[in-house]
């Protein structure tokens, strides 16, 4: 007897993070952040990583400069010809060839009240401008796709337009033809039926789905237009978007994979080890934001399997199937049973591992760690975006962090004057004492406010290991006030990188006193630098 095969169809996962996602109230990328974030998108399987609409700002336009990723597809993003404007006259559409990357997503308007209103030209014209940007995409050796916006407010209100937008896009050459719920008040069985009908116009191989949450259903409208044909599905991590959000790609991945009929019917481009880092890509990706995650987020977030007292916990600790929809590895994420001091050694041994820190599971100092970590994220440590300082707590605790530098005291002097023209001025200056080797050696620096001077002075003279840190930048500084008043506490978390080779890490301070929190992290980071420069720290594995 054989077995039949069952061949799964594939879905696309398209991502538009940094351009949708950036329309977020309080959520502005620097360069910096969308070169990170691409990579993690790339490294999470996603197909396709929409940057930016080039030419639009100095940094989607910097950002464009050269192709960002390295498997996902590298998407621009922007508008149609203009009404009355050649495609070779038309300087929007012009960047949009030259940017970086392999394809161009178009938004286009397909309610005809927004053809009237908006662009201010007739349904014709709309037409045409969509057929000749898609064309025009595919003479350039690009691939062409178009987001139709407001697509089912618009077939709600003159379907035979909003179908012949997408239908003369796909004929046109588009690859995908996206349904946008732009406003993000369709219901899913709408949703469902009005994809199954746009399906005899474009098939379902060619379509895909661009739902937004105003109504917390954008997880539920994607599901739906999946169940009912399209083969691509955009959205954004941690659900991120304008007003109240996008498609959860952080929800909608695991769902995908583990959940029926879809794991069985499907195949995404993200593989289970990928799906194993879902939950540090999700933290991580807050981190940048500077933002807390959401510890109630599905499959991510702190609660996510987190059990307390009772029967639920006792059933947990005997049956984890119980009160648990998949097991918490699958998504990188851990259980969380409070009576049960085994799960958090468990969990903090595989921590362990993925840094590259062996541990025998019966060394006496783990539970003393353990027991440490869990003191310091009372006091509002966060280890979770911050490797580097979770290694070095560790190694210290477990074995031997050799000691580079030993700061003898540092303070930092931060004034305001006014000079002959009346014109402000804010200087700010550090001094460092260090021990290197035995030698004590005084570093003074300025700099743009006092934790740039610290780290201007703490770098300035490290004895014999200075031409070791003088690749060493700090990429970004975040800081969070962890409770109210003028005596909150704080957390700083610095991003450093190795320009010598590329590498990142992330460490962590906190203190009633910024400036001493900031402190931490910096020595922290330096300490990495050399510990790595010496072989004695790995970068931790992909996250």
């Amino acid at each position: 007897m054989t077995q039949e095969t069952h061949q799964k169809e594939r879905l696309y996962l398209f991502d538009t993070t940094l351009r949708d996602g950036q329309q977020t109230t309080g959520i502005d990328f620097s360069l910096d952040d969308k070169i990170t974030i691409a990579r993690m998108l790339d490294e999470l399987g996603v197909d396709y990583v929409e940057g930016g609409y080039p030419g639009a700002n100095p940094t989607d336009s910097a950002f464009f400069e050269e192709t960002r990723t390295q498997n996902a597809t590298f998407t621009a993003f922007g508008m149609t010809r203009r009404a009355g404007v050649s495609t070779s006259n038309d300087p929007g559409l012009k960047a949009l060839i030259d940017a970086a990357g392999d394809a161009i997503c178009f938004v286009a308007k397909s309610w005809d009240y927004h053809v009237r209103v908006a662009l201010k030209t007739t349904n014709e014209e709309n037409l045409a401008c969509i057929q000749d940007s898609v064309m025009a995409t595919l003479a350039a050796g690009k691939e062409p796709m178009v987001d139709c916006e407001h697509f089912f407010d618009g077939y709600k209100a003159n379907p035979e337009y909003a179908l012949a937008c997408a239908e003369i896009a796909y004929q046109s050459g588009a690859r995908w033809v996206v349904l946008c719920d732009t406003n993000g008040g369709t219901q899913p069985d709408e949703i469902e039926a009005i994809v199954k009908t746009v399906m005899g116009k474009v098939p379902g191989t060619h379509l895909g789905i661009h739902p937004h949450n105003d109504t917390e259903q954008a997880v539920a409208n994607a599901l739906a237009a999946v169940r009912a044909g399209v083969r691509q599905i955009q959205g954004t991590l941690n659900g991120i978007g304008e007003r109240c959000g996008n498609a959860n790609l952080t929800s909608l991945i695991p769902t995908l994979m583990l959940k029926e009929p879809y794991a069985s019917q499907f195949e995404i481009g993200v593989t289970p080890e990928q799906l194993s880092k879902l939950t540090v890509t999700s933290r991580t990706f807050d981190e940048i934001l500077n933002r807390a995650p959401d510890r109630h987020a599905p499959y991510v977030g702190a609660g996510a399997f987190a059990t307390k007292a009772g029967i639920h916990a006792s059933a947990v600790l005997k049956e984890p199937e119980t009160y648990e929809h998949v097991p918490p590895a699958v998504v990188g994420n851990t259980r969380r049973v409070l009576v049960s001091d085994q799960a958090g050694k468990s969990n903090l041994l595989a921590e362990l591992g993925r840094l590259g820190i062996v541990c025998d599971p019966k060394n006496s100092r783990l539970n003393d760690l353990l027991a440490e970590l869990k003191e310091r994220e009372a006091a509002g440590y966060s280890y979770e975006g911050a490797d580097a300082s979770l290694a070095l707590l560790a190694m210290a605790r477990l074995g031997t962090v050799p000691t580079y530098f030993k700061v003898e005291s540092y303070k930092v002097a931060v004034e305001r004057r006014f000079n002959a023209l009346g014109q402000e001025i804010d200087l700010s200056e550090a001094v460092v004492k260090v021990d290197v080797d035995g030698q004590r050696l005084m570093s003074v620096a300025e700099g743009n406010g006092p934790v740039n001077a610290l780290d201007n002075a703490l770098r300035k003279d490290l004895g014999r290991f200075q031409s070791v840190i003088e690749s060493l930048e700090l990429v970004d500084y975040k800081v969070r006030i962890l409770n109210a008043g003028t005596a909150a506490i704080t957390r700083v978390l610095i991003e450093s990188e190795d320009t010598a080779t590329g590498e990142r890490w992330y460490t962590v301070g906190v203190s009633e006193n910024i400036v001493d929190a900031s402190f931490q992290a910096l020595e922290d980071s330096i300490t990495t630098k050399l510990m790595r420069a010496d072989g004695l720290m790995m970068a931790p594995a992909a996250e």
